[in-house]
This record gives structure tokens, sequence and C-alpha cells, in this order.
């Protein structure tokens, strides 16, 4: 007899932990590493379009094993992927252009207490060429959004919001630790308000939307 019961969505507090390590844990180390590189006076370089390309083939290849591995595991891997559309991408739009002006205010507050972040020199003396920013920015935000919110903040849903919420945010401030402390707020901000939203409506595409638009709209304005 066929089976009836539907696709898993949920996941185990061991099973997250290891789509987490896959996914995020190297790049929680080096973002860890290059912060403290950063606090001890050591300049850990710019965006270059050699390092943008690095980081597509490793999300593409850690990917591809956490895909891997939650198949064998019998999880509905197909749930994960977002599903374009010209609404979704107008609400993603309102996502960006909402929690950017939100970082703005909390930037006009928090940045003259902080001073100059590392994040600002990445982008300042960054060399990248337009495709290679777009490239990033589409695999990067389905990347992040499909692993962060698709499988972690909607895979603990069972143990309460708070919680899916509060452990999302902490993964994605963790590997963003190089860009400084006002780059850890805005992380925080973002994905509070993409957190947010996707728990409200369980809609990836708008998120990972927004994710693409945050992405490429740092490297045009700096540039």
């Amino acid at each position: 007899m066929l089976s009836t019961a539907p696709p898993r969505t949920t996941t185990s507090f061991g099973e997250a932990a290891t789509v987490v390590a896959i996914c995020f844990g190297h790049f929680i180390w080096v973002s860890l590493d290059s912060a403290a590189a950063e606090a001890g006076g050591s300049f850990t370089g710019a965006f270059t379009d050699a390092r943008l390309l690095n980081l597509v083939a490793i999300e593409c290849v850690f990917a591809a094993i956490a895909l891997l591995f939650l198949g064998v595991r019998g999880y509905a891997v197909r749930t994960l992927l977002p599903r374009p559309d010209l609404k979704g991408a107008a609400v993603g739009l309102g996502l960006q252009l909402s929690s950017w002006v939100i970082c703005g205010i909390a930037f006009s507050l928090l940045s003259p207490l902080a001073g100059p972040q590392p994040v600002d020199r990445m982008l300042d003396e960054a060399s990248v060429s337009l495709p290679v920013i777009i490239v990033f920015a589409m695999v990067n935000g389905v990347y992040e959004e499909v692993f962060l919110l698709g499988f972690l903040m909607r895979g603990m849903r069972g143990a309460g919001l708070s919680l899916a919420l509060g452990v999302m945010l902490l993964v994605r401030v963790l590997y963003h630790g190089y860009q400084g402390p006002l780059g850890m707020v805005s992380v925080l901000i973002v994905g509070l308000v993409f957190g947010l939203y996707y728990s409200r409506t369980g809609r990836l595409w708008p998120v990972v939307f927004a994710h693409m638009l945050w992405d490429i709209v740092p490297f045009m304005v700096a540039g």
C-alpha cells in the first residue's frame, strides 16, 4: 500500500545542526577568523570577482551535499525551492526597501559610536564586475534563504516561533561577523524582517529576491 503521509518538512535538532554545519560551518569559521584579524589591525581583503565566484562555487558544493543528505533522510527537498513570480518580486522589493530604511535609522544612531567598519573598506576597495555581482547575488540569495528560512526556521517551527527565529538569526549573524558590529546589526535587522515575513506568509521567493537586491545594491552604492 502506498503511503499517504504528507512530505516531511519538519526537522530534528540533530538534523538541523548537521545541515547548519554543512552549509554554514565553514563560513562561520572564516567569518569569526576574519573578525579576529580585523580586530588585530589586519585587513582581510576587498571583494573581487575571483572572491565572489569562489563563494558561488563553495555554496553550490555545500548545497548539493546538504540536499543529498536531506533527500536520503526522506525530507521533502522540492518544497525548499522558491517559485519566482513578478508579484513576489514586487513584494521582495518592498522588503528590501523597508529593511534598508530601518538599517539607515539604526546606522544614524550607532555610526558615531562604532566608527569605520571592515565591510565599508571591503566595498570601497572592491574590484568587481556587474555580471559577477548578479551571479553571486542570485546564488547567494537562494542559498542563504533556502537553508535559513525554508529549511531551518520552517523545520523548527514545532519548537515555537521564538526559538526558530532566534536560531535562524544567530546562524545568520555569526557568518557575517567579518562585516563588523554595524554590519552584524544590519544583518540582524534584515534577518528579523525576512523571518517575520516568512513566518506569516510561508512565501520564500519574495525573501530570496529581497536578499538578491541586498547583495547587489551595496556594490552599486559603493561604486
